[in-house]
């Protein structure tokens, strides 16, 4: 397998996979999407609460907001405190607003200095005049296999690596005109390829070519892949996380059929 990195930043990842199937990048985007752990908003206790909203439109809504942790937390099933609810397993955040004004995610307070909020500018709800809110909403770790609130790879996708192959070319420019994505652009001498991975596999080239000079093929084992994050954590991590996921369940399957 081999990996080239095109884009990574805090936030987002795109990188092309080789020597792999199908089955294998599919797993690792599930992984991504639904098997890495991490914190989120599991629920409130709320002891005011005059807004508009009612108070599950007011949790669903704080549920949905990105938390970033900085240390490793326990699953509530696996923690000595028997789902009790710990240091371990869970942080606290409140807010104490009164109208008017807008509660935004910065007027949260974390009670615990390794969680923080992803984005400070959400806004949560609008408080008239005596409109009051005041709750504590307690973070847990879980998947997003459990709950979306627990998603941290998001639009994350994959597409197989497009192979543009020129030959016979009488330089009539009719593809480079009919390509949506600017991928062709004619030279003096014949037709180049600006970015192949950038190729949706429309064929509208194909079909302008009045010579059949041009052909759009896929790479079966190869695949450009692209996700971003909710910003729990960085891009790098996450895709180290999940494909220690992969890892992992694949050395526990293996162990149970060793049992047979």
């Amino acid at each position: 397998m081999n990996i080239d990195i095109i884009e990574l930043s805090e936030r987002k990842a795109r990188f092309i996979l080789s020597g792999v199937s199908t089955a294998f990048v599919n797993s690792l985007r599930r992984s991504i999407t639904s098997e890495v752990p991490t914190l989120a908003i599991d629920y409130v206790n709320i002891y005011d609460n005059t807004s508009v909203l009612y108070d599950e439109q007011l949790a669903l809504r704080l549920g949905l907001i990105p938390l970033k942790m900085n240390r490793k937390f326990l699953s509530p099933d696996k923690c000595k405190c028997n789902e009790k609810g710990c240091v371990s397993c869970q942080a606290s955040l409140t807010i104490s607003a009164e109208g008017p004004k807008i509660i935004y995610s910065e007027d949260m307070v974390s009670q615990d200095p390794d969680v923080q909020i992803v984005e400070y500018r959400i806004p949560i709800v609008e408080l008239k005049e005596r409109h009051k809110v005041v709750v504590e909403a307690v973070a847990r770790i879980g998947t997003g296999r459990q709950h979306a609130k627990w998603q941290a790879g998001i639009a994350c996708g994959y597409k197989n690596t497009p192979v543009i192959m020129i030959e016979d070319c009488d330089l009539c420019g009719n593809c480079a005109e009919a390509c949506p994505r600017e991928i062709l652009m004619m030279g003096p001498h014949k037709v180049n390829i600006v970015d192949a991975i950038d190729c949706s596999f429309c064929k509208l080239c194909e079909k302008a070519c009045n010579t059949k000079a041009i052909k759009v093929n896929e790479d079966l084992n190869s695949f450009v892949m692209t996700f971003e994050t909710s910003g729990a954590m960085t891009a790098e991590d996450l895709l180290i996380e999940a494909a220690e996921t992969i890892k992992q369940k694949a050395e526990e399957l293996g162990s149970l059929l060793e049992g047979f």
